[in-house]
C-alpha cells in the first residue's frame, strides 16, 4: 500500500513537470490521428499480448489550441483485449476508424457521450464485422483515399489489398508486392497508390486499372521507409525517406514521369515516422532518438527541431487538417502537439520586406540622379 501511494506521488510529480502540450497516458504508443474539428485525437498502443499488466487500447484526447494543451487524461478509452492496435486509419467522412490487430482489422465509431461539462466524443465497439479483413495478419500500413471511397492495406506478409469503401468490392490483390509492405500513401486524386517495403524498389499502382505503372528504384544502399505525396508545388510531388549510412535523406520524384527529382540529407539518426502537411507545405520526421523535426516541402530547409520530443523513438506523427499542429506519439507512453509557425505568412513577410529594401534603393537612386542632374 505504502509503495503504491509512493509510486502516484512518482507519477504526479512526473506530470506536473510535463509541458502542457505533452502528456503520458500510460501505454506505448503506436498509432495517431486527428479527428472531428481537429480539437479532438485518437491513439492507439499498449502492451502486446503479453502479461506485462500494460492494457491495449484506443485512447481519445482533447487538444486544447488557444492554451497549447493536450488533456492530463484520455476523455475516452475503449480496450481492446489481447490484441495491440498497431496501425490505423480515421475515414475522412467520420465512419469511425479501422485498426490493425496481430491478425485482423477491427472497426470502431465514434459516440457521443452525455457529461457535466456538455457532450464530448466517445468511442465504441463497430457491429459491422468485415470479414475481408478477418485472418489477413498483422497488417503495418492502412490508409484512406482523400474522399473516403478506397482503403488500402498493407501486410506484413508482403500483400497488397485495395478496397472500394463501404461495399469491400476488391480493387487490387497481390500478394508480393514487397517482401514486407511498410507504408501506403494515395495521390491527391485518389488515381494512383504508392507502396514501399523491405526488399526491392518502391511501387507505383493505378487504381483505376489495377495495374503497376512504374517502379522506383534505390540508389546505392538506401533502404526506403515511407512514403508521401506533397502537393505544395503545382503537381503533386512524391516524397519518400530513405537511409544510407550518413543519415535519413528524403527523396523526391515526379509524379509525372516518376523519375528521381531531387534527393536531400535532412538528420543523421534513423528515421522511423513521416508525414506531410495537408496544405503540402510541410514534411515532418520522427527519429529513434525522440527528435522531430518539421521540414519546409519546397526547399527542404529544417525549419524548426524538437530535441528529445520523447525519450523514446517516434512511432507515428501526423498534421492537423488545417496543418497549423503536429501530433508525435511515442514508445515511451507519451503524446506531443507541435504548433507549427506561419511558414507561408513568415516567407511572405520576409519578401514584402526585400520589396520595400529595393523600392527605397530604386528611390534613392532617382533621387541622386536627379540632384546630379
Amino acid at each position: 500500500m505504502h509503495r503504491e501511494r509512493e509510486r502516484e506521488r512518482e507519477r504526479e510529480r512526473e506530470r506536473e513537470m510535463e509541458p502542457a502540450n505533452c502528456k503520458k497516458y500510460g501505454i506505448p504508443l503506436y498509432g495517431a490521428s486527428w479527428i472531428s474539428d481537429d480539437n479532438y485525437l485518437v491513439f492507439a498502443g499498449g502492451g502486446g499480448e503479453g502479461r506485462s499488466g500494460i492494457r491495449n487500447a484506443l485512447l481519445l484526447a482533447r487538444f486544447d489550441f488557444e492554451s497549447n494543451c493536450l488533456n492530463d487524461q484520455p476523455v475516452a478509452k475503449l480496450g481492446t483485449g489481447s490484441d495491440l492496435p498497431y496501425r490505423m486509419a480515421v475515414h475522412p467522412g467520420g465512419d469511425g476508424v479501422i485498426c490493425s490487430l496481430p491478425k485482423s482489422c477491427r472497426c470502431f465509431e465514434w459516440d457521443t457521450v452525455k457529461s457535466t461539462d456538455g457532450n464530448k466524443l466517445g468511442l465504441k465497439p463497430s457491429d459491422k464485422v468485415i470479414d475481408e479483413l478477418e485472418d489477413v495478419g498483422q497488417q503495418l500500413a492502412l490508409i484512406f483515399n482523400n474522399d473516403g471511397s478506397v482503403l488500402a492495406l498493407g501486410g506484413e506478409d508482403g500483400k497488397l489489398r485495395v478496397f472500394k469503401w463501404p461495399s469491400m468490392e476488391i480493387i487490387l490483390d497481390v500478394s508480393n508486392a514487397h517482401a514486407s509492405v511498410k507504408d501506403l500513401d494515395f495521390s491527391p486524386d485518389g488515381k494512383f497508390l504508392v507502396s514501399v517495403g523491405s526488399g526491392g524498389p518502391g511501387r507505383v499502382w493505378d487504381v483505376t486499372s489495377s495495374k503497376p505503372v512504374a517502379s522506383l528504384s534505390k540508389e546505392h544502399d538506401e533502404v526506403f521507409g515511407f512514403c508521401k505525396f506533397s502537393c505544395s508545388e503545382r503537381n503533386p510531388v512524391l516524397c519518400i525517406t530513405a537511409m544510407r549510412g550518413q543519415g535519413g535523406s528524403i527523396v523526391k520524384w515526379d509524379t509525372s514521369s516518376w523519375k528521381r527529382a531531387s534527393t536531400k540529407h535532412v538528420v543523421r539518426d534513423p528515421v522511423c515516422a513521416f508525414n506531410a502537411s495537408a496544405d503540402g507545405m510541410l514534411l515532418a520526421v520522427g527519429t529513434i532518438q525522440g527528435d522531430v523535426l518539421i521540414i519546409t516541402s519546397a526547399n527542404m530547409h529544417v525549419q524548426n527541431v524538437v530535441r528529445k520530443a520523447h525519450l523514446g523513438l517516434v512511432t507515428a506523427l501526423m498534421f492537423s487538417q488545417d496543418s497549423r499542429a503536429l501530433v508525435s506519439v511515442s514508445l515511451d507512453s507519451s503524446a506531443r502537439v507541435t504548433m507549427i509557425k506561419d511558414a507561408k505568412r513568415n516567407g511572405l513577410s520576409l519578401w514584402i520586406i526585400v520589396l520595400v529594401i529595393l523600392l527605397a534603393i530604386a528611390g534613392y537612386y532617382v533621387k541622386t540622379k536627379g540632384i546630379l542632374h
